[in-house]
């Protein structure tokens, strides 16, 4: 691993412990966790569907996903991260498969998904575009990238200033859906941009800044 994807991991790595702790990544409110549960609902289609998600975190999105009865797989870079995963879904008396690995380049050799699903992911990347179009190749016929995006007010944890080098990131901060949608559309047959600042449920209380959820089938 090299020394900037170690020291990603390690970042990740120390925040798993309380990365549950905002309404959005631990979904412990239910409100909160049921807001999230109607936009995974109309985002991916019924199924049982196979869905990637990259750059799972501590996997509560994919549980709402395998409560839905979906074949879930996610890939995290941050070990910690991804053992909090499968210890959640395992306690939910459900299977899923987490992998630690480069959600860029997800370590899921040939294998081909449904739905490719990536939450406040693409600003930490090196070459973003590059990760999207390996995303949308993972993708069977008609299958679909979800990406929950958006402008921050702040990246990474509060207080705790993100990896050396963050401010040399393409997408640092985030991305508007305008831009994010321009680098999309080459790859996709349709792309809608879902507004999401305006739900509070979302996240646990208001939010000014930009968040949105981009949909595109192949």
């Amino acid at each position: 691993m090299s020394d900037h994807r170690a020291a990603i991991a390690e970042y990740w790595d120390a925040a798993a412990s309380t990365f549950d702790d905002e309404p959005d990544h631990g979904l412990r409110v239910e409100r909160t966790r049921a807001a999230w549960t109607r936009l995974l609902r109309a985002w991916v289609p019924s199924g049982p569907v196979d869905v990637l998600d990259v750059g799972c975190g501590t996997g509560s999105l994919s549980l709402v996903l395998a409560e839905a009865g979906h074949r879930v797989t996610g890939v995290d870079l941050a070990p910690r991260m991804v053992e909090r995963a499968g210890e959640k879904l395992s306690a939910a008396g459900l299977s899923g498969r987490f992998l630690v690995g480069d959600a860029a380049v997800p370590p899921t050799g040939g294998e081909a998904f449904d739905v490719v699903l990536s939450r406040h992911l693409v600003w930490t990347l090196p070459d973003p575009e590059a990760a999207l179009r390996e995303w949308a190749n993972r993708l069977r016929p008609g299958g679909r990238l979800v990406l929950v995006e958006g402008r921050w007010r702040e990246s990474g944890r509060s207080g705790v200033p993100y990896v050396a080098g963050a401010q040399s990131l393409p997408w640092n901060g985030g991305v508007g859906a305008d831009d994010l949608a321009a680098v999309v559309r080459p790859l996709a047959a349709v792309v809608r941009i879902e507004p999401l600042s305006g739900d509070a449920d979302l996240w646990g209380g208001p939010v000014t800044d930009e968040r949105y959820a981009l949909i595109a089938q192949v």
